[in-house]
């Protein structure tokens, strides 16, 4: 669906929502890219050090991966890979590293591993956890098109309604990305990031890859395994993409999404026992959010110095759909916006967007189209997503604008590939997918559909709210998860946890 529909926190674990490309289920031929023919067997030697900006104190190591910046040219320009690590604490029954991917696609897994490592603590004691940013992304020759300033109101007014300015604001940012990062865009693809996987499970000294993946990296694992099945270990794909499901496709499975997670939390709003500050019934509490945000449409409030649009409004209640433990400080901000203080909704899009404290962003609002438009030859226009928003605006008039930003590879400066789109995993070890039923960024459906490509997968699925399953505090989801990673006990065939 749309890059509005990303980033995401799960319980704790800060994840990143997916997305992927087209309008329809797209077969891709059965074409498996020779990676290991481009990629040097010799494992290279890390040099683990400190990590800027983190006392030693906290146990993490960095260090950096080179890789072929082009796996055509092996001997050619390299791009470094910023890595990061913390040790094992059992280190008498080390298994050996654990890889993440926090999804996006665009998020850096070395900032949300600084955060997130205590939510990981059983899986500590036998693995080293190690989380990486993929090329194109923050200390990875992260892309940066637009400068924070510009990113600001970007995000502010896109997407838009109105499709000649929905055209200029598209178009204008593939021409900053073309002139600002133009070098890398046409390398940042799903298959070279599986590429630089296997580089990294090398210089790891690890015979296989034990990999845990959220989300996009539900993509990217399933793709590793795919072109590395002997490579593969012990892999658990949480919150899963099915990467044959085109742009328009995913736009339309999204918005769906997202508007029964909305309606659930007005639901749960009016049966709190001390009443839903929105309204007394859920038709009440719909009609006062959609009053603020068209007013917001209509004339954009300020935070500050700083502009709080429609858009805005939002992005900061999809980005508390991600999880249910974010529902109530929706209710404070939504609640406080109604009276004219926009601190809280402008809060939650900052999360969603990736600024920081201190006015900076990072890469992930430009990392994540260029890896997307990377990932697919699909081009749908600027006409066609809107299109797909009108005919969703009266089931969803908060989420059904979103659509339009599915054009952003239409207008895109480098071409893309299908190859990271076939699945199938022959001959690698079992993988165990986690679905969640209600997951409003990757719906459940496409839980049970990676795990038919893969293979030799099985499917845990968990009932109930939220992007991602592990760490949601659910005993049956975490035990099945960590018997798998640190005992290699796979889950039986069909569970569901409740």
């Amino acid at each position: 669906m749309s890059r509005k529909f990303r980033h995401i926190a799960i319980s704790g674990v800060v994840a990143l929502a997916v997305m992927s490309c087209g309008a329809g289920r797209t077969e891709i031929s059965p074409t498996r890219v020779d990676g290991a023919s481009t990629i040097d067997p010799s494992p290279q030697s890390l040099k683990w050090g400190a990590c800027e900006g983190v006392p030693s104190s906290a146990g993490f190591q960095c260090a950096t991966l080179k890789v072929p910046l082009d796996y055509a040219k092996p001997s050619g320009e390299t791009v470094g890979i910023a890595l990061v690590r913390r040790p094992a604490t059992d280190k008498k029954n080390r298994i050996g590293s654990l890889v993440f991917n926090f999804g996006g696609p665009g998020g850096s897994g070395v900032s949300t591993l600084f955060d997130a490592a205590g939510a990981f603590s059983t899986l500590n004691k036998r693995y080293d956890l190690v989380s990486f940013d993929p090329r194109g992304v923050d200390r990875s020759s992260g892309i940066r098109c637009l400068n924070s300033a510009e990113l600001e109101r970007y995000l502010a007014r896109e997407p838009s309604s109105d499709t000649v300015e929905e055209t200029h604001l598209l178009t204008q940012f593939a021409k900053a990305c073309e002139q600002n990062a133009g070098h890398i865009l046409p390398y940042v693809g799903t298959l070279n990031a599986a590429r630089d996987l296997e580089v990294m499970r090398a210089a790891l000294g690890d015979e296989r890859l034990n990999y845990l993946g959220f989300s996009y990296g539900t993509h990217l694992g399933a793709l590793y395994a795919t072109q590395f099945p002997k490579h593969t270990g012990r892999m658990v794909l949480d919150s899963a993409l099915d990467p044959s499901v085109g742009m328009l496709d995913t736009a339309r499975t999204q918005i769906k999404g997202f508007q029964k997670a909305y309606e659930n939390y007005l639901t749960a709003c009016v049966k709190q026992p001390h009443g839903c500050p929105l309204g007394k019934t859920t038709a009440a509490a719909n009609a006062a959010v959609l009053k603020l945000i068209d007013g917001l449409q209509a004339h954009p409030a300020k935070s500050g110095d700083r502009e709080v649009t429609a858009t805005v409004a939002r992005t900061a209640v999809a980005q508390a759909l991600y999880s249910q433990m974010a529902w109530p400080l929706l209710t404070e901000a939504l609640e406080q916006g109604m009276k004219g203080n926009m601190a809280g909704l402008l809060a939650l899009a900052d999360q969603y967007g990736g600024r920081q404290p201190d006015g900076t962003y990072s890469t992930l609002q430009m990392s994540l189209p260029a890896i997307l438009c990377a990932d697919t030859t699909e081009r749908p226009n600027v006409e066609e997503a809107e299109k797909v928003a009108r005919e969703l605006k009266d089931r969803s008039p908060i989420f059904a604008i979103t659509a339009a930003s599915s054009a952003i590879c239409s207008v895109w400066p480098v071409p893309g590939e299908n190859t990271n789109r076939h699945i199938d995993a022959s001959g690698a070890n079992p993988i165990v997918v986690v679905g969640v039923t209600h997951d409003p960024a990757t719906p459940y459906e496409w839980a049970p559909r990676l795990t038919q490509q893969l293979r030799s997968a099985v499917l845990v699925t968990l009932k109930g709210e939220g992007h991602g399953a592990y760490g949601q505090n659910n005993p049956c989801v975490d035990n099945a998860v960590n018997s798998y990673l640190l005992e290699g006990k796979v889950p039986p065939k069909g569970l569901i946890c409740g």
